[in-house]
């Protein structure tokens, strides 16, 4: 099982931007503690992070059809990307999608998102371990799926 790894704009300067929304880990870190993760799960990752939509949908793209699954947290392209969410959509693949802060109850431009419908879960609010739960319930997900 390989599953995708998508970090949006601005996720690179985790450890230096606001704590109180998105912690104090550094992304590196994150990466490795979803590393951890997959090593324990017997699981794959191909990790990328982009600053720019079109980066994003270019490696969406070209690496869909190797996977099984999509990890991602689209940044602000949550509230406004209809090209990320036609090309997570495009890939038929089950997403999960991860927020460090609880976007709901954030500013009101927040609580638009346009993944929801296309996404099988998103979990938000718990800082680095959205993304560890996310990656912990998407691959059961797969698991699930294919004993069926």
């Amino acid at each position: 099982m390989r599953i995708l790894v998508i970090h949006g704009p601005n996720l690179n300067m985790l450890g230096k931007r606001n704590k109180k929304h998105y912690g104090a880990c550094s992304l590196d870190d994150i990466n490795g503690m979803l590393s951890q993760t997959a090593k324990k799960n017997l699981v794959s990752l191909l990790v990328f992070q982009s600053n720019h939509e079109g980066e994003l949908i270019n490696f969406l793209q070209k690496n869909a059809q190797k996977a099984s699954g999509i990890l991602i947290n689209p940044g602000a392209l949550t509230h406004y990307s209809y090209s990320l969410r036609d090309a997570l959509e495009d890939t038929n693949l089950p997403t999960v999608e991860v927020h460090l802060s609880d976007i709901s109850k954030r500013e009101p431009f927040r609580e638009i998102d346009v993944l929801d419908g296309i996404v099988i879960e998103k979990i938000v609010g718990l800082k680095e371990k959205s993304y560890i739960v996310g990656l912990e319930n998407l691959i059961n997900y797969i698991r699930r799926k294919r004993s069926l």
